[in-house]
Parts: structure tokens; sequence; C-alpha cells
């Protein structure tokens, strides 16, 4: 599911922004390309240091939406720059091989967002 381009976008660096709602308003949350982890199941791992209203709504509705990108890479018909919107379902944790993996790479995180893709649109 996830392209090479996806990929090449992770290293380079640039805002990620992380879109959850709960019972109200949206709440986006902002994040680096470069932390970004996939894993061989293609689910995306993210260090959480803060990130308290998201985990609230995420207990409330598991739905995320994201978006990524990087100037850096060529997208559609050789335009300069490219963007991707995610969905998918999420989920926090602070146990386990893969927090520690996490760990050992973002020490600042207190848990990690765990995002299961439902669907990937390259958006440029």
């Amino acid at each position: 599911m996830i392209s090479e381009k996806f990929y090449e976008v992770l290293k380079n660096e640039g805002i990620v922004t992380i879109v959850t709602w709960g019972k109200g308003e949206p709440h986006i949350v902002n994040e680096w390309n470069t932390y970004l982890v996939v894993t061989e199941d293609e689910r995306i791992l993210i260090p959480a240091g803060l990130m308290h209203k998201t985990e609230a709504n995420i207990n409330v509705n598991k739905k995320i939406k994201m978006a990524l990108g990087s100037k850096n890479v060529i997208g559609f018909n050789n335009y300069q720059g490219i963007g991707f919107v995610v969905e998918g379902t999420a989920r926090f944790f602070d146990v386990g091989a893969e927090y520690n993996m996490m760990k050992e790479k973002f020490s600042f995180l207190t848990r990690v967002l765990e995002i299961t893709i439902t669907s990937i649109e390259q958006m440029l």
C-alpha cells in the first residue's frame, strides 16, 4: 500500500499534521516527517512526548487523518513537491519491543502513537 515516494518523503524533513476528533471539535497536532517509522506490516509509529488531547480523542474515536509532504521530492508530472493524506485507526502504547525500539531512537517519548493505515492518497 505504501509507495516508494512516501518512503522518500520520510527521508526529507517536513511537517506532519495529525487530525483527531472525539466528542468535540477536531484537534490538530504536528510532528516531523523523519520521526515517522514504518513497520514491516506498514503500520506507522510516531513518538509521542505530549499529545494528551490526541490520546483523549483516540480513546473516544480511533479514526485519524494525517497529511505530510516535502518540497524536496518530485510529485505528479515532475511537480517540485509531493503530499500525501493518510487515513486510518490509531492507538497509543507504552510497553513492548516496538516501544523499546522507538524509545532508543527518540529518548523524549512517553508513548508511541500507532497508525494502522486504511488509505493513502498522493495529492501532488
